[in-house]
């Protein structure tokens, strides 16, 4: 078609479907991820570069906002959190995981009702609404990660078995 986008869709599935494989079997044989993590990794990498061309060919420089963004985030937080201004606790836990979950189940809700054409406008609108959703959204997105950080810390702490450093 011109755009190189036939070419694209193969890695996209190649790396979503390979990664969801390696990532189940990790689950599973959580002693096998030294071996599987790395795997999941490269077909991780390949989804989001391959996911990554296509949408940097209809809207250059998004490609490079987003990772510019992401690892601001990231090394924000890891300050943040190292630095002991954020302390995790079991509130914290809870209302994190319990803001993922009701967001996960907006996003699950809005896909079953535009199956029926009864779209749920307002969470992909430029709105107001929609600003502030997609805010709320990134806010609890990077607090999962300092629930990451805290995972980490408790499992070193704890003395975790040598392969739960891949995990």
């Amino acid at each position: 078609d011109g755009t190189g986008v036939d070419k694209i869709i193969p890695l996209i599935m190649a790396g979503a479907i390979g990664g969801l494989v390696a990532c189940l079997v990790t689950v599973f044989k959580k002693e096998w991820s030294a071996y599987t993590a790395p795997v999941y990794s490269v077909l991780q990498g390949l989804f989001l570069g391959a996911v990554s061309a296509f949408f940097e060919k209809f809207y250059p420089g998004i490609v490079v906002q987003a990772v510019a963004l992401t690892f601001g985030v990231l090394l924000v937080l890891l300050f943040i959190y190292k630095s002991g201004w954020i302390k995790v606790t079991e509130n914290l836990k809870l209302g994190i995981v319990s803001a993922t979950g009701a967001i996960a189940l907006v996003y699950l809700v809005s896909w079953i009702l535009s199956m029926f054409n009864m779209p749920i406008g307002f969470i992909y609108s430029s709105g107001p609404l929609g600003i502030i959703f997609s805010l709320v959204v990134v806010v609890i997105a990077a607090m999962n990660l300092v629930l990451d950080f805290d995972f980490i810390e408790q499992g070193s702490a704890s003395g975790a078995p040598k392969y739960m450093e891949w995990y």
